[in-house]
């Protein structure tokens, strides 16, 4: 799982594009307890998903010209420029190159050879969430792709991502880890986008987990706060309790109520 103690390739941030940021705030505080603050008038509308005083996300307004409204998983790296290089001579692109944001860091946003969307963020004066692998916070990442050795092979290129098969109900589960980390640097798992159980996404994607106490009372106040149910809750032994889930206004993401750790 997750956690602040980010190291290079590792997921540190993560932000949300919604056409209704006040709506979206009203959803998200229903179901994890974030407030939002904003990030000032220089910020152009961004802000943080606040949980008890510290960042568990990022946020803001954006158009339908700006992409629809998804979640977007960045990775850590100590060169942006260079990551972003790397990544167009993988076969990737890079839709919004790299570019300072004030002092807090330097960011870009890019896609894969499959064109899943995500982010790459070099710490400045903001190192990255403030919290992670928390109640009501991000804990876990999946890709969804339609190669996933091209996948594995692209990320590992990029940002020095290692995957390894684990032993899964009905198969194998390719998950994912930073360079030299091993288990213990787990953090999210690759999976062919034909294999969703959702059944209802084609287009490669990152999609984001959140941490909470009731899987089925988040399911329930997610359906009565507009969200959309992709996947009911259902046990993964060994895992937790998980159900996947779209906001009102359609960001893919998913909960889990972890299994206990194995001692």
């Amino acid at each position: 799982m997750l956690t602040t103690r980010f190291v290079t390739g590792a997921p540190n941030w993560i932000d949300l594009g919604t056409p209704d940021i006040e709506g979206a705030t009203s959803f998200y505080r229903a179901l994890f307890g974030w407030d939002f603050q904003s990030a000032g008038p220089e910020a152009g509308g961004y802000g943080f998903f606040q949980l008890g005083g510290k960042t568990a996300a990022g946020g803001m307004q954006t158009t339908e010209e700006q992409g629809p409204p998804s979640w977007t998983v960045s990775f850590r790296t100590p060169d942006v420029d260079t990551t972003v290089k790397a990544a167009e001579q993988a076969g990737g692109a890079a839709p919004m190159p790299a570019m300072d944001v004030m002092d807090a860091g330097r960011m870009a946003i890019l896609t894969d050879t499959a064109g899943a969307v995500f982010g790459l963020w070099q710490p400045g004066r903001n190192k990255g969430l403030d919290v992670a692998g928390d109640l009501n916070s991000l804990c876990w990442v999946e890709l969804y792709t339609t190669d996933v050795p091209k996948a594995a092979a692209f990320y590992g290129a990029v940002l020095g991502l290692e995957t390894s098969a684990v032993p899964f109900p009905g198969g194998s589960y390719t998950c994912v880890n930073p360079a030299g980390t091993g288990d213990d640097g787990m953090f999210g798992g690759v999976i062919d986008v034909d294999d969703d159980p959702t059944g209802t996404e084609t287009t490669p994607y990152w999609l984001p987990y959140f941490e909470v106490a009731d899987t089925d009372t988040t399911v329930t106040t997610a359906q009565e706060r507009g969200g959309r149910v992709r996947m009911p809750a259902v046990d993964v032994e060994g895992v937790g309790r998980i159900a996947k889930l779209a906001d009102p206004y359609g960001a893919l993401f998913a909960v889990i109520k972890s299994a206990p750790a194995q001692m």
